[in-house]
């Protein structure tokens, strides 16, 4: 990725609307222009082919020094070597920018070849290389050398792909989704997904935004982009794979198994309020919702439909997600009663029944009652029959009486049909021109709600704290020890403990108080308990010295604490640097079953009280920490500001910090103690 100068911004704009057009290459080129010319673009477009007269009757110019003047945008399909010639050659002409389809570059082994295209296209805007290109349905253009699926909208969502044959299948949709703009963006290595996020963030005519990532390169740039989106109100929606792109890791905590790639890549979209989803079925059905309704305030909806089942496998479906059906209000309540008579009960999930059924009159009653809910969308489930054996003229009816009552009210409303095939795709368009979602299938369309519901709550928080990379070789382990005195000295509890050879261990625990807790310290000890290396619950002399003998084989360093017996919870809390990403801070269920519970959120930092509290909340041990089946409530506030704290100490050590381990933290009735600790520093500079 370049850096963005104001010069290469204002020549990114000319590549996304250019007035002309220059297309280097053959049949790639021709290809072009024939798209081009499909979709209405009434720009200049001017061939470069030192070999053809003409392509698809358009004269060629020789090269580009013979170009009338310098093009807002090229279309550059020639082999990878040639494309950098092409390419100095756009940049002197002061061209806007260019799209390097070809490949051969970085993702072939050749590194050094792309770093010259990038060198050669100075201020240009570059997508690509090894991209197919860029559509541009608002305006009519498109640098696009082969079919695409869209036409010309008015405004309409824009996608971004890092997958070019993703980002083609695409266009091919059949689901009522104005696509305004979609560009594969290849290798990244100019214009990537962060910089045509901020230029399409400016465009008014965009409604929402698209991402389909495979990887995430310049983290900061990704988190900014989306914060300049939500600024100017637009959403944004992901779909992130190949989560094994950043490698493996070689760290000793728990913390860092927690902290996967993909835990990651999900922290940044909470963080930047990019709202994720995990297929492109689900991808698109959201992108529709927000085209349509935009972010909500909440995830409270209404559901009206004529079955029983159907409504209770919306329920069912919609608890998971975090989706709510509150009660009608009174009024609603009391409208709906004496529309639908006392055969019918009145319940949100709406089951109406058949006795209106084929009733205009009675059904937009019914309907415009549901929807003066006042809740943050009204939902009416129907599935159209096929029309070569069906008669659907009833259906017609319930869809009119449904359009009608959003007239009335302006009420948020959504048609979602159980079946794909139960919303053709010309009813869709009808329910877009009515203001109306055409959402196929429950679950996609309760995952646009909590999307969008997601996206209404975010506050995006923009960048994370760098990330670096870690000097293996220079890493230095503390031992639980010194971790502790760390945390004590940034604010963690820690127990009031004393280290000491073997022989003293018995008068240690004198000192702190039986019962007690012993355990052999070391650097090298980063699992205890999978080593032996931990005794608890030691109540007596004669028991600290015979666990004090057992250990003294592992070091002649022995730890001495009291036993602490009144946790109600155990919490891991960690930190570990990521090259991209930065430190991320993990909180989840602690203990000896750390890693196989997995009960954990990750955020990447900085992280202040608010975003741990939620964290926390987040956690299945919470509901231990609530006062579970009437026992004593934890301490939430005194884990809060240990989380804190320990987040506020890897910032500050950010620098030389690798990992953090508390595990566990144990939540008490009063207070909070962390028993055990690891911290690990990258000494590298003091090598150097």
């Amino acid at each position: 990725m370049t850096v963005a100068t104001g010069s290469s911004v204002r020549n990114a704009r000319r590549l996304l609307r250019p007035r002309h057009v220059a297309v280097v290459g053959g049949e790639a080129a021709a290809e072009v222009i024939r798209q081009c010319r499909r979709i209405g673009y009434t720009g200049a477009i001017w061939p470069v082919n030192p070999r053809r007269a003409e392509i698809e009757g358009v004269p060629c110019y020789p090269d580009v020094a013979a170009l009338p003047e310098g093009p807002d945008a090229g279309f550059v399909a020639v082999p990878a070597a040639a494309t950098v010639d092409v390419v100095a050659e756009l940049a002197k002409r002061d061209t806007g920018g260019v799209v390097c389809h070809a490949s051969g570059f970085a993702e072939a082994g050749r590194v050094d070849l792309q770093r010259r295209l990038v060198a050669a296209s100075g201020d240009l805007a570059l997508i690509g290389p090894n991209c197919i290109g860029m559509l541009n349905y608002l305006d009519g253009v498109a640098l696009w050398p082969d079919q695409h699926g869209g036409g010309r909208v008015d405004r309409g969502v824009a996608i971004l792909s890092q997958s070019g044959n993703i980002g083609q299948n695409l266009t091919m949709h059949r689901r009522n989704l104005p696509v305004a703009y979609l560009a594969t963006v290849g290798n990244g290595v100019g214009t990537g997904v962060a910089e045509l996020m901020e230029l399409l963030a400016e465009d008014d005519r965009i409604t929402a935004i698209g991402l389909y990532l495979e990887g995430i390169g310049d983290v900061g740039a990704l988190a900014r982009a989306a914060e300049r989106a939500a600024r100017r109100g637009i959403p944004v929606v992901a779909v992130k794979s190949g989560s094994s792109e950043l490698g493996a890791r070689a760290n000793l905590s728990h913390t860092s198994s927690l902290a996967t790639p993909d835990a990651l890549a999900g922290a940044l979209f909470e963080r930047s309020g990019i709202a994720r989803v995990g297929d492109l079925d689900t991808f698109l059905e959201t992108l529709r919702f927000l085209h349509v309704h935009g972010p909500l305030g909440g995830a409270r909806i209404a559901s009206a439909s004529c079955s029983g089942g159907e409504a209770a496998l919306l329920a069912d479906l919609a608890g998971p997600r975090g989706v709510t059906f509150p009660p009608f209000p009174d009024d609603v309540r009391d409208g709906l009663r004496s529309v639908l008579g006392e055969r019918v009960t009145v319940a949100n999930p709406l089951d109406y029944h058949t006795y209106i059924w084929g009733d205009l009159d009675a059904q937009t009653a019914c309907f415009t009652q549901a929807l003066s809910s006042g809740f943050d969308d009204h939902v009416l489930v129907l599935d159209m029959p096929r029309t070569d054996r069906c008669d659907p003229r009833h259906w017609r009816t319930t869809l009119s009486a449904f359009v009608a009552a959003r007239r009335a009210t302006g009420a948020p409303a959504t048609v979602v049909s159980t079946l794909p095939e139960g919303l053709p795709e010309p009813l869709g368009d009808e329910l877009a021109d009515a203001g109306i979602a055409a959402m196929r299938g429950m679950t996609a369309y309760l995952e646009a709600v909590r999307a969008a519901a997601a996206i209404g709550a975010a506050r995006p928080r923009g960048a994370p704290l760098a990330g670096r990379a870690v000097d293996r070789a220079a890493v230095r382990t503390l031992d639980e020890a010194a971790s502790k005195a760390e945390l004590r000295a940034a604010g963690v509890p820690v127990p009031c403990g004393r280290v000491v050879p073997p022989g003293g261990a018995a008068e240690a625990a004198a000192e702190v108080g039986f019962p007690v807790v012993v355990k052999a310290v070391s650097a090298e000890l980063a699992h205890k308990t999978e080593a032996g290396a931990v005794r608890l619950n030691l109540r007596t002399a004669e028991e600290v010295r015979a666990a004090a003998a057992e250990l003294a084989g592992l070091s002649g360093r022995l730890l001495v604490e009291p036993m602490v017996g009144d946790a109600l919870a155990e919490l891991i809390v960690g930190v570990s640097m990521d090259e991209r990403f930065g430190p991320a801070l993990t909180l989840g269920s602690g203990g000896t079953l750390v890693e196989l519970v997995r009960d954990a959120v990750t955020l990447l930092l900085p992280a202040d009280e608010d975003q741990v509290r939620d964290a926390l909340r987040r956690l299945r041990v919470s509901a231990l920490l609530g006062g579970y089946r009437g026992g004593p409530p934890g301490d939430v506030e005194a884990a809060v500001a240990a989380v804190t704290a320990v987040a506020r100490y890897a910032e500050r050590a950010a620098d030389r910090l690798v990992e953090l381990d508390v595990n566990p933290l144990l939540v008490r009735p009063r207070g909070v103690v962390a028993v055990d600790a690891l911290i690990r520093f990258d000494d590298g500079e003091e090598h150097r």
